[in-house]
């Protein structure tokens, strides 16, 4: 349940979490696809991509000028075109990154990630200094498994953008090859920036399972007991912070509380990930 699920991108860093297309209600499919994903077991401590290429440089900071004129493409929003269309090598080809970038946000939406990495790591080293390219590639790279290239991609974009909206996909990434550190170190700033509750949630969450991964549970479990209260509706995040909560409890042998909150988070969402599993398992 600690595996954030990226919601979007691009224009995600200056507009709030919103798809990469119109948003359409997810199919019974792709909920069920969620779901098993949320389920995974913990990440391996090694990346398991050792032997791919170089990462991406970083680029020299320089004043970037648009080269032509934003042309609109109905799959990518509209201040992504134009930063697109601000670094590429000529104005003729800018039309032709924008296509591949739709591609590939398009691959990575429905699960093609090897496609999407494909499209992805020429636009990265054709632009560096797009942001957008950068943070698609890391999504691209996380979704594969390939946390240390991931976590690669994932810094540039936080570089070039001065954003902390993929701080939890970054923090999961060096969770995943064990760089604890690093982890709190993203947790204490995106705590400071406050950015969508969304956000922040999953943040807490990989932090919580940074400090678990480490034997620290009470640590972990306070983490999480920390979060704010539910205001209104029930949202994923709430529920999503409960499983993690409940199975650090589990985990602890405090056993009468994971059970109360797996109840609790049957109540909301029977079919949330396996809680009907796990509540048989306690009996």
């Amino acid at each position: 349940p600690e595996r954030p699920t990226p919601k979007g991108w691009g224009g995600v860093t200056r507009r709030g979490a919103r798809q990469v297309t119109n948003p359409t209600p997810a199919s019974d499919e792709a909920k069920a696809y969620e779901r098993r994903e949320m389920a995974r077991g913990p990440r391996p401590t090694v990346d398991r991509w050792e032997g791919d290429p170089k990462p991406v440089p970083m680029p020299r900071a320089k004043k970037v000028v648009a080269k032509s004129r934003p042309i609109r493409a109905k799959s990518l929003p509209a201040d992504v075109i134009a930063e697109v269309a601000a670094v590429a090598p000529s104005a003729r080809r800018a039309p032709m990154l924008q296509k591949r970038l739709g591609d590939a946000a398009r691959h990575l939406q429905h699960g093609r990630d090897s496609d999407a990495v494909a499209l992805l790591r020429p636009l990265a080293q054709e632009v560096p200094e797009a942001a957008s390219v950068r943070e698609l590639y890391g999504q691209a790279l996380y979704a594969m498994g390939r946390y240390k290239h991931a976590a690669v991609e994932l810094e540039a974009f936080r570089e070039l953008s001065a954003s902390t909206d993929q701080h939890p996909l970054l923090a999961d990434s060096y969770r995943a090859v064990g760089r604890h550190k690093k982890v709190q170190e993203l947790w204490l700033e995106l705590r400071e920036s406050s950015p969508s509750p969304e956000i922040v949630a999953e943040g807490r969450i990989v932090a919580a399972g940074s400090l678990g991964d480490q034997g620290k549970l009470d640590d972990a479990i306070k983490l999480l007991e920390t979060a704010p209260p539910v205001r209104g509706r029930v949202q994923e995040r709430h529920l999503r912070t409960w499983f993690a909560l409940a199975d650090l409890y589990e985990r602890a042998g405090e056993l009468a509380k994971a059970r109360s909150l797996f109840q609790r988070i049957r109540r909301e969402d029977p079919d949330f990930v396996d809680v009907g599993d796990r509540l048989r398992a306690l009996g």
